[in-house]
């Protein structure tokens, strides 16, 4: 069984509504999933595990957010090289430029990344929004 740290920053919900739904999914595949706010865990508990998953919505100019996710993810960001990561994020406006950016920082960090891509939800998830986060979370399960 894979142990998975879903770790994610929310403002409106809309990311912490896609966390929940890629918890399910991992969790129906049967990882043993740990989901948390960014701002309840540290670095090395936050990399204790086979599979990081980590969410984070487009802020402002299609940056990650700026207080609390960026700077995490600063601080793990060279210690990626070789690990499963999944990452993923709503947006409001802008055509994916923070998914692009944060994808590359994965791959030059040598990170694996899931699917070669994050996933992107446009504002709240519906249904079939949710519908491909549980199978996202269970697809990265499988990894």
């Amino acid at each position: 069984m894979s142990r998975m740290n879903i770790i994610y920053w929310s403002a409106s919900g809309n990311t912490e509504a896609m966390a929940n739904a890629i918890a399910e999914g991992a969790k129906a595949a049967g990882a043993d999933v740990k989901l948390c706010q960014v701002s309840d865990i540290g670095a090395d508990a936050a990399l204790d595990c086979d599979l990081l998953a980590l969410g984070c919505p487009a802020m402002g100019d299609e940056v990650l957010e700026e207080s609390e996710f960026d700077p995490f993810f600063t601080q793990i960001e060279g210690r990626l090289s070789g690990r499963k990561v999944a990452i993923f994020g709503s947006y409001g406006w802008g055509d994916g430029q923070w998914m692009r950016d944060w994808q590359d920082r994965v791959i030059k960090a040598g990170g694996q990344l899931f699917r070669g891509e994050g996933l992107m939800v446009n504002e709240a998830p519906d249904d079939s929004g949710l519908a491909q986060c549980r199978s996202f979370g269970g697809e990265f399960a499988a990894q």
